[in-house]
């Protein structure tokens, strides 16, 4: 055995192998780096417009920088500049440096301050959910409402740079209706229907068993 290799593992009489284990999957190719949820609303008045409110709300379950919540949002009721919302500002700045930066470089600025927060949610997926941000001097409320089925969608492979860094799988949940408010304000505008890939969608969406993950 030469110094840098490793021995085996000894086999165990439990040993699985995809293709005949009876209720596990395939292991997907790449490393985690985060596990979560990652629902989002962009709203506007006109159909076709730019977003005049955009957020979008972390609550991960597993990252390099532990687990916590966050919300990015900009809209008229933050006078057209990102605010970032969370109870884990390590894990936000790693966030704004991988996967919501990736998703939106507007975000990845890390000279955006953030706001110490705490967050609830309540509801049900059948009809109304509801996530509630709670911060000193400020109370954002973001609720989907008229839930179309689940759509799950997948990365199979993350990708090289510049295009995409990240594999990802999602169930997704799009919304016919969706609002967000501040401190009693709501903001204006709506979610507007679209498709995604021939299948009924929405610029508001809950996306919920979000695993991403990179090439090793």
């Amino acid at each position: 055995m030469t110094p840098s290799s490793t021995p085996s593992p000894t086999p165990s009489p439990y040993d699985m192998v995809s293709g005949t284990a009876p209720g596990l999957p395939p292991l997907m190719p790449g490393r985690l780096v985060l596990n979560g949820e990652n629902p989002f609303i962009r709203l506007t008045e006109t159909e076709g417009a730019p977003f005049s409110t955009d957020a979008s709300l972390w609550t991960i379950n597993w990252s390099p920088r532990g687990a916590g919540r966050a919300l990015f949002i900009q809209s008229e009721l933050t006078q057209g500049r990102w605010r970032i919302y969370s109870d884990n500002a390590p894990m936000v700045r790693w966030l704004q440096a991988t996967v919501q930066g990736m998703l939106n470089p507007a975000t990845a600025d890390s000279a955006i301050a953030i706001v110490r927060a705490s967050f609830t949610q309540e509801g049900n997926l059948q009809s109304r959910w509801t996530q509630s941000v709670h911060a000193e001097g400020d109370e954002i409320v973001l609720t989907w409402s008229d839930l179309l089925p689940p759509l799950t969608m997948a990365h199979p492979q993350p990708s090289q740079p510049p295009d995409r860094n990240y594999g990802a799988n999602v169930v997704m949940m799009p919304a016919r209706r969706a609002e967000l408010t501040m401190n009693g304000r709501t903001a204006a505008g709506q979610p507007w229907p679209c498709r995604y890939d021939g299948q009924p969608f929405s610029t508001a969406a809950l996306a919920f068993s979000e695993s991403w993950r990179e090439a090793e």
